[in-house]
């Protein structure tokens, strides 16, 4: 009997923070073999799908004993979820402010113009089983060898750096599917993240009405895996709800995305820069319609379309801020969401900045006992600081907010990565006429001190407000005397 893969993953994109569980069998052999292991071959590569025969792709063989019902279970997810990480920068080809990003000029995936691909959000998985036994027939040629046999092939998956949450409701086939007996599970991250009929969203649980300041950069994101809008629909609105303009932003190379379905996997995830900032990089329109004041406390919708005018997915409403703000100063926080992608939200509100010192003291002499006559200066003597480290703390508020919101904001405070993002500028570096941005002008890294959060509705609470406190992660190091 051959090694049958009993159980998989039900869908082929897999959020690396799951459980991504195989079940392998093979009866004759646990049944007649000693020293019988399961072995799995995982495979993961960067570019197109792994090839097994070569060990370029392979990062690890591991062996598990069949269980009690005869079985070998692998979760691979301590394995996999090393292998994805955060998108930081743009992926070369794509534009800032109209000029072409390199390697040698990468700008935060944040300040895109138009579309990006992913760098290390997703990769490919493969996994070869095989199965080893010591064999014990006394009358084989290979009696007491350990043998490696019977190869079984899984399919290809896409891994991506999400995570599931536990009310997260997972689909069970409940009819045989491929190589199983109808025990795969798993969560419809193809079907509910992939841009097409179905009206799929983005990759992000935030509201479809958002708010933004008019400087605000942004993206958001989607999967490419079996289908891709043909493009992008913005339609500008009035403050009174009339529509002032359109425009469209094809999905081809000539923009950072692509023009045809690719094997590449770097092309399976997509980034979209579509807030305020990011279309006054790029888009004429929206730039005249922003010096006329005529779109200032409008908003505008985001709509996906199909190579007609067809709708191809969640359509997104931006929501824009007056310029007034109350007079605060803005402070726009993004984070890594549960999809692995990011997610932005500006406060509007009041916020406060605390700087806290640290350093070392020692107590300074008065006076020079290695000049040839001793003499007593004014600013020497007593307690002095070596060093000081300064750390700044900023308490924030929003403005009221939605139930949508308030729910959404729980992954704020569960996000492992957490930045201020500053808003649109123009004084970039010129190298050769390429418009550069600062390498430490957009992002800064920041760690949310707010410890807890309690989810607030409107018929607990009325109007809902919230406070976070972020604390900056780098520390100001002074000078040393």
């Amino acid at each position: 009997m051959a090694t049958l893969i009993e159980q998989h993953p039900l869908y082929d994109t897999l959020p690396v923070g799951q459980d991504v569980i195989f079940t392998v069998s093979n009866t004759l052999i646990v049944s007649t073999f000693t020293n019988v292991k399961f072995i799995a071959e995982v495979h993961i590569s960067s570019g197109n799908p792994p090839n097994p025969n070569t060990s370029t792709s392979k990062v690890g063989t591991f062996k598990t004993n069949p269980n009690n019902a005869g079985v070998g279970m692998f979760d691979f997810r301590p394995i996999i979820e090393n292998f994805v990480k955060a998108d930081n920068l743009a992926r070369e080809g794509s534009e800032y402010k109209t000029t072409l990003n390199t390697v040698d000029t990468n700008v935060p995936i944040h300040l895109i113009d138009k579309y990006s691909g992913n760098l290390n959000a997703m990769r490919y998985l493969f996994i070869r089983f095989k199965i080893q036994y010591t064999d014990n027939d006394v009358s084989s040629a290979t009696f007491g060898d350990v043998i490696i046999t019977d190869t079984k092939d899984s399919d290809l998956y896409n891994i991506f750096n999400g995570y599931l949450k536990y009310t997260d409701i997972l689909d069970l086939a409940n009819t045989p599917f491929s190589q199983n007996t109808g025990n795969n599970f798993g969560y419809p991250i193809p079907q509910k993240f992939t841009l097409d009929f179905d009206a799929g969203e983005f990759l992000s649980n935030a509201p479809l009405n958002q708010f933004a300041n008019i400087n605000d950069y942004g993206t958001l994101s989607f999967l490419t895996i079996s289908s891709k809008p043909q493009k992008i629909k913005f339609t500008y609105y009035k403050s009174t709800g009339v529509t002032v303009g359109q425009e469209l932003v094809n999905f081809t190379s000539a923009n950072g995305g692509i023009t045809n379905l690719s094997a590449k996997v770097s092309e399976r995830l997509f980034y979209f820069g579509c807030f305020p900032a990011n279309l006054r990089n790029y888009s004429t329109l929206f730039n005249s319609l922003v010096t006329l004041g005529t779109i200032e406390g409008g908003y505008y919708t985001i709509e996906p379309l199909a190579s007609g005018t067809q709708n191809f997915g969640s359509i997104y409403t931006i929501n824009l801020n007056c310029t007034t703000l109350k007079g605060y100063e803005p402070i726009r926080l993004c984070w890594l969401n549960q999809w692995g992608t990011w997610d932005y939200y500006t406060f509007t509100m009041k916020s406060s900045k605390m700087i806290s010192t640290k350093g070392s003291t020692y107590e300074q002499l008065e006076g020079s006992w290695n000049d040839s006559t001793y003499k007593i200066n004014g600013f020497r003597g007593g307690k002095k600081s070596f060093r000081v480290n300064a750390t700044e703390k900023i308490t924030m508020n929003t403005d009221f907010v939605s139930e949508a919101e308030s729910t959404w904001f729980e992954e704020l405070i569960n996000s492992p990565e957490v930045y201020i993002l500053q808003g649109f500028q123009s004084d970039l570096n010129q190298v050769q006429g390429l418009k550069i941005p600062a390498m430490n002008q957009y992002v800064t890294p920041v760690r949310l001190t707010t410890s807890s959060y309690t989810k607030k509705t409107v018929a607990n609470d009325k109007l809902m407000q919230y406070t976070f406190e972020v604390e900056k992660s780098k520390t100001l190091r002074t000078q040393s005397i």
